[in-house]
């Protein structure tokens, strides 16, 4: 199982709308609208890199609203 957090930049005013919508992608663990340099940071889980790389780009990059995203996985050293 691979996690990662996925930090969003959004348009003005749709951050709450955002994560919302990215809450109800399957794999996705839990988004929070947040403040500071991002709007909305996401932690989601998949089976592989690749599948967790699809999903970023077939589904959370896919949500109205969305400027930018930055994906951070996980990694225990």
């Amino acid at each position: 199982m691979v996690q990662a957090y996925i930090l969003i930049q959004t348009e003005v005013g749709k951050a709450s709308l955002v994560a919302e919508s990215i809450g109800q992608i399957p794999g996705v663990i839990q988004a929070e609208d947040v403040t500071g340099p991002y709007d909305v940071i996401v932690r989601a889980q998949a089976d592989t890199v690749d599948e967790l790389g699809r999903m970023v780009v077939a589904k959370v990059q896919q949500v109205e609203g969305i400027t930018r995203t930055l994906t951070c996985p996980v990694v225990h050293l």
